[in-house]
């Protein structure tokens, strides 16, 4: 069951979709989109993906649409605005389903912004799925951090993302054959976060 609420932000109301499975919760699971200006949102199959997997995994799941897009008020931010909206979704979770174990998990521009939420909330886990590093600032990660990455991503070159986490001597789980969307590979990629998770 999903519910669409409104939360406050910086900017105005932020539209965040949650995935709530009830009384016996296992944490929460915050959930980053990739790049508003190329028509990303909340409902990319990605962001669903790992939102079905962590509700699965017993995680009340969050799915905010970042500033600009569909009913979340004010514009785009370079991901400077965007850090702070998540920051608020964050808080609010808390606030509202009590101390549980925070997940961080994003998806190319999501991923970048959620390495600086990392930096600034308590987080249990943290996943990057294509995270950005060549297009926006991304901040290094803690060493648990799950990365994964395709091998032929077309937008962010997995050379990049090497080059990246080789000094934070980081391991990036590459998926052969995969592109920077994933396309016939969310089966594998939502082993992958189960995994992980459950480690």
């Amino acid at each position: 069951m999903v519910e669409t609420a409104l939360i406050a932000g910086p900017a105005g109301n932020i539209e965040v979709d949650v995935h709530d499975p009830g009384a016996n919760r296992s944490g929460i699971a915050l959930i980053a989109h990739p790049h508003p200006p190329q028509g990303g949102t909340k409902d990319h199959k990605v962001v669903t993906t790992l939102a079905k997997t962590f509700f699965d995994l017993g995680c009340v799941a969050l799915r905010p649409n970042f500033r600009g897009v569909g009913g979340t008020e004010g514009s785009y931010d370079q991901g400077i605005g965007e850090t702070e909206d998540l920051l608020a979704v964050a808080d609010y979770a808390k606030a509202r389903y009590g101390n549980l174990p925070l997940t961080l998990a994003g998806f190319s521009f999501g991923g970048a912004v959620q390495t600086r939420v990392a930096r600034r909330v308590a987080a249990r886990h943290l996943v990057l799925i294509a995270p950005a590093v060549t297009r926006f600032p991304v901040e290094p990660v803690p060493p648990d951090t799950l990365l994964i990455h395709g091998e032929l991503d077309e937008v962010v070159p997995l050379q990049a993302v090497l080059d990246w986490a080789r000094p934070q001597q980081l391991a990036v789980v590459v998926v052969p054959g995969a592109e920077h969307f994933f396309h016939g590979r969310l089966a594998q990629l939502r082993e992958l976060v189960t995994r992980y998770w459950r480690a």
